[in-house]
Formats: structure tokens, C-alpha cells, sequence
């Protein structure tokens, strides 16, 4: 039986809310850390994860299985409370 193979490469960039310069140095590092292992947990595994104070660049593979919508709500969800708890209790995306 035929199979096709497709790898679909994605370029997240999303910011804070009202782009607030909330990701500061001191939480920068494990922030990104974060969001890689949000990602890793919906199996879309990052590539690369950066970005600057107020907004984030994401490259990732999407996974065969989830739609993109599901995949950017999933990581936003997760690592907002994460950032509530972490960085500011103020924190949104």
C-alpha cells in the first residue's frame, strides 16, 4: 500500500498581551524551556524556541494528528499558567 510522507515546518510567533516586556533575562531561559516541553508533550518536538521580552518565535514540526489551532492553544494554555505561577501573576498572552 502507497504511503505519503509530509513534514510541515511551523513558525509560531506570538506575543504578550498588549506586548508587556514581561519575559525578563532572569526567567527568559526556563520559559523557553517551557514552551519546548509544551510542544514536546503535544508531539510537534521544537527546533528552535527564542525570542525577546514581550513576544516568542517557535519553529516546530506539526504533528500528523492535531490541527494547528489545537497545537497554539495547547502550548498558549499550558505555559500561561506556568507563567502565572513563574513570572507575573499578571501574565497573558
Amino acid at each position: 500500500m502507497p504511503q505519503s510522507l509530509a513534514r510541515v515546518l511551523v513558525h509560531l510567533v506570538f506575543s504578550t498581551k498588549h506586548r508587556a516586556p514581561l519575559i525578563t533575562p532572569a526567567h527568559r531561559d526556563r520559559a523557553f524551556d517551557y514552551l519546548g516541553g509544551a510542544f514536546n508533550a503535544l508531539d510537534c518536538p521544537p527546533v528552535r524556541v527564542g525570542g525577546m521580552p514581550d513576544h516568542v518565535h517557535v519553529l516546530f514540526p506539526l504533528a500528523r494528528t492535531l490541527a494547528l489551532s489545537k497545537v497554539v492553544e495547547g502550548v498558549k494554555k499550558e505555559s500561561s499558567k506556568w507563567a502565572k505561577q513563574h513570572v507575573c501573576p499578571d501574565f497573558y498572552w
